[in-house]
């Protein structure tokens, strides 16, 4: 199979959507128009192809100008030409895409924006050392919105082979937690849970938080809405990618296909425990 990744985040943008925790949001939404005047200043960390601007768009994230800038290593490009080459006019959206690691570009600019967000984002980095970094470009009683961090729980239902599935999704874990990217930790299998404590730690207020489950099946006809069985078989890739070399091939192979045949089939369940976060810099 020939994995589209642009066509994987496409794809999850509306799972997304009706996964992100409405509370959290609203709170967010209610804090910014409380408390903000003038043009609001949204820096977005990972921001793929967009598809969190285009949700702010349209569910009405704040009624005044939005100046949003948004970092990624890869997909810039994709994103400058969805949003008319980083800039739409005439709806009070403003945007600009840089393509760059997005801690070097933290390092680096010396703005401060009143909204920083990270969507599906902090399971993939180190909390505790990259927090402070973080911080830093927002404004003192600047809002974060941090989305979608992986909280330890991955399901496939139905089973397989009860064993042989608790051993995969295991060591599938234990892949995010041992993960090391340019000789640094780069992953928590519960970041979730973590991020909450980590944030508290570091002086920040929260002010809510709540599950944004993605729980992706089959409707009453059997059928997949939209591209969610292509996004399945992506979440097979991400299995594939981490525990190849750390279990028998015949094995991974066998338990790959079976998952592959029961998408076909549109009787794959799939879950995983996610937690939004919405607070102030401290």
């Amino acid at each position: 199979m020939t994995i589209d990744f642009i066509r994987y985040l496409d794809a999850k943008r509306f799972i997304d959507d009706r996964s992100l925790n409405r509370h959290v949001w609203q709170t967010l939404v209610s804090l910014l128009d409380e408390r903000h005047t003038g043009p609001l200043r949204i820096l977005e960390l990972g921001a793929g192809i967009g598809t969190m601007l285009d949700r702010f768009k349209e569910w009405r994230l704040y009624d005044g100008q939005i100046l949003y800038h948004g970092v990624d290593q890869q997909n810039t490009e994709v994103a400058r030409q969805r949003f008319s080459d980083g800039t739409r006019t005439g709806d009070r959206v403003t945007a600009r895409f840089t393509e760059a690691d997005v801690f070097a570009f933290a390092a680096e600019t010396q703005d401060q924006w009143d909204l920083l967000v990270a969507h599906a984002f902090l399971d993939l980095v180190h909390i505790p050392e990259v927090l402070p970094d973080l911080f830093n470009l927002l404004r003192p009683g600047g809002l974060f919105y941090f989305t979608l961090t992986f909280d330890g729980v991955t399901a496939l239902e139905p089973p397989v082979d009860p064993e042989l599935d608790k051993r995969i999704v295991d060591l599938y874990h234990r892949s995010m937690d041992t993960r090391i990217i340019n000789g640094k930790p780069s992953g928590d299998s519960r970041a979730g849970r973590h991020l909450l404590h980590h944030l508290r730690e570091a002086d920040a207020v929260i002010e809510a938080a709540g599950g944004s489950d993605w729980v992706v099946m089959a409707g009453p006809n059997g059928v997949y809405q939209g591209d969610e069985a292509y996004f399945l078989q992506h979440i097979l890739h991400f299995f594939d990618e981490a525990l190849r070399g750390q279990i028998d091939a015949g094995t991974l192979d066998g338990w790959l296909t079976a998952r592959q045949r029961q998408i076909n089939e549109g009787t794959l369940i799939y879950i995983a425990h996610q937690i939004d976060v919405v607070g102030t810099r401290g």
